[in-house]
C-alpha cells in the first residue's frame, strides 16, 4: 500500500483526495489546521485518515513525511521549501501546484543526490498550461518548424450563465490570493521588444483576446513570461506572452483599486464601527462627505457616471455598512478581500469556468506558416466540484500517482514540460473530461 500525505484541506483539495483514494493500492492522510475540513474531504473512506497539523509543528510534520511515501503540499507557497527539505532528508517524493521559487530551485541538487523527485507547477496555471503548450511546441519542432509567436492565457471565471454581478467575477479560491496577485510585476516580449511592467501598472497593460466559443475576454500579463523561454525551448521567439483572462472592465476597475491603496498590506488601526464610507474617505485622505461618489470620481480621475464607480457602489465600498474586520493589525487588503468574500461568492447551483487558451504562430523551412490554437473551456459541476478545484488538483493527483507507480523517475526539482510527464497526464485528464482542443490553420507563405 502506497501512503500519500496531503498537506492542506482548502477549496481545491477534494478532487485530488477522492482521485487518490480511488487508486487500488493507495492510502491517504490529510493533515490540516482545521480537521473538520479534512474530515469532509475523506468523508469516511476506509483508506483515508485525517489529523490536525499547524504550520509551526515542524517535528510533527517531519514524522508524517517520514511515515509516508509522497507528500503533496497544498499549503501556502512559502512553506513548500520547508516540506521539500524534509522530503529530501527522508528520501520521499513531493508534488506541489505552485510556481518554483528561488528557494525551491536551490534544492534541485540535493533532491537529485537523494533520488527524490519534487514535481511543481502541476495544477492548471501553472500546470495544464505548460503541458498543453509543450505538446504543441514539441510537435512543431518534430515537423521541422519553429514557433515564432506564443501567447497563452488562463482565467477562472463565472460561467456565462452565472455572470450576474457588475464585477464579472466570483471567487472559487482565496479572494486575498487573487488580490495579492494584482500586485505582481510582469515581463514579456512583443515583436522582439522586451516589456517590463511594474506592479502598480499591471492593470494598464491589458488587451482583448478572442476565445472561440466565448467571445472577447480581457487579458493582462501574468508574472515573468520570459522566465519560460529556456524551459519551453523558445529562446529566439519574437513574441512571448503569458496572461490572465477576465471579463471586460476588470482591469480598469482593479487599477483604481491599486491607485487607492486597497491592496496595501500595512497594518492599520480601524476602530470598531468604522464604515466603508469612512474607510474610503480615509484612503483619499479627506474628511467624510455626503458627496462621496463625486469626491471619489474627482480623486481617481473618472466621470461620476463611470461604471468603475458602479462596481465600487455595488460592492458597498461607498456605503455606511460597518467594515467586516477592524482592530490594530488590519490592512486595507484584509478589508477588501473580506468584503469580496461576502459579496462575490458562488450561490448554490452556480458553476464556475476555466478558460485556457494558447495562440501559436509556427514557421516551416518551406516558407509556410501555421496558426495553432489550443483551447480548454471547462465548467464546474453545479452543487459539486468547481472547475477551479478539478483543474488545479487533478493534475497534481495524477502526477503523484505516476511517481508512486514508477511511471516517472526523474530525481530533482521539475515542472511538467517533458513528454514522459505531460502525455500521460493530459491523457488521464481527457479521461476525466478535461481536455484541450487543438486547431491548426494554414496562414500561407
Amino acid at each position: 500500500m502506497k501512503k500519500v500525505l496531503v498537506l492542506g484541506a482548502g477549496l481545491v483539495c477534494r478532487p485530488l483526495v477522492r482521485y487518490l483514494l480511488g487508486q487500488p493500492d493507495f492510502s491517504v492522510t490529510v493533515a490540516s489546521r482545521t480537521v473538520s475540513k479534512a474530515d469532509a474531504l475523506v468523508d469516511g473512506h476506509p483508506k483515508g485518515k485525517t489529523m490536525a497539523l499547524l504550520a509551526d509543528e515542524t517535528d510533527k510534520l517531519e514524522k508524517l513525511i517520514r511515515e509516508h511515501d509522497l507528500a503533496i503540499s497544498l499549503l501556502p507557497a512559502p512553506l513548500h521549501p520547508v516540506v521539500a527539505e524534509l522530503c529530501i532528508k527522508h528520501r520521499k517524493h513531493m508534488v506541489t501546484t505552485s510556481y518554483v521559487s528561488p528557494k525551491m530551485k536551490e534544492l534541485d541538487g540535493p533532491a537529485r543526490d537523494a533520488g527524490v523527485m519534487i514535481l511543481n507547477e502541476i495544477g492548471v496555471d501553472p500546470g495544464i498550461d505548460h503541458m498543453s503548450a509543450m505538446r504543441i511546441i514539441h510537435d512543431v519542432k518534430e515537423r521541422g518548424g519553429a514557433v515564432t509567436s506564443f501567447k497563452s492565457y488562463c482565467g477562472g471565471l463565472p460561467a456565462p450563465d452565472c455572470n450576474d454581478n457588475p464585477w464579472g467575477y466570483k471567487f472559487s479560491w482565496s479572494p486575498r490570493a487573487v488580490c495579492t496577485a494584482g500586485k505582481n510585476t510582469a515581463r514579456y516580449r512583443e515583436n522582439g521588444k522586451e516589456i517590463n511592467v511594474p506592479g502598480p501598472d499591471l492593470f494598464t497593460h491589458h488587451h482583448v483576446a478572442l476565445v472561440e466559443g466565448l467571445g472577447e475576454l480581457e487579458a493582462y500579463p501574468n508574472r515573468d513570461s520570459l522566465g519560460y523561454l529556456e524551459l519551453y525551448g523558445l529562446e529566439g521567439i519574437d513574441t512571448m506572452f503569458r496572461g490572465t483572462f477576465r471579463y471586460q472592465g476588470w482591469c480598469d476597475c482593479l487599477k483604481k483599486i491599486v491607485d487607492l491603496g486597497m491592496l496595501d498590506e500595512t497594518p492599520t488601526t480601524y476602530p470598531a464601527g468604522t464604515t466603508f464610507a469612512q474607510w474610503m474617505a480615509g484612503l483619499m485622505k479627506k474628511p467624510a462627505s455626503p458627496n462621496l461618489r463625486k469626491d471619489l470620481a474627482a480623486h481617481i480621475g473618472l466621470d461620476e457616471s463611470s461604471d468603475v464607480l458602479d462596481r465600487f457602489e455595488w460592492l458597498g465600498l461607498l456605503s455606511n455598512d460597518p467594515l467586516p474586520i477592524t482592530g490594530t493589525e488590519t490592512t486595507p487588503l484584509d478589508i477588501l478581500a473580506a468584503r469580496m468574500d461576502e459579496k462575490m461568492k458562488y450561490a448554490p447551483g452556480e458553476r464556475d469556468m476555466i478558460a485556457l487558451c494558447h495562440y501559436f504562430v509556427a514557421k516551416f523551412p518551406n516558407g509556410s506558416q501555421e496558426q495553432i490554437t489550443s483551447t480548454l473551456i471547462d465548467y464546474g459541476q453545479p452543487d459539486g466540484d468547481s472547475s477551479m478545484a478539478r483543474t488545479v488538483s487533478l493534475p497534481a493527483a495524477i502526477g503523484a500517482a505516476m511517481i508512486l507507480n514508477g511511471r516517472i523517475n526523474m530525481p530533482g526539482v521539475h515542472i511538467p514540460v517533458e513528454k514522459s510527464i505531460y502525455n500521460p497526464v493530459l491523457g488521464e485528464l481527457a479521461n476525466l473530461d478535461i481536455r484541450c482542443v487543438e486547431k491548426t490553420t494554414p496562414i500561407g507563405r
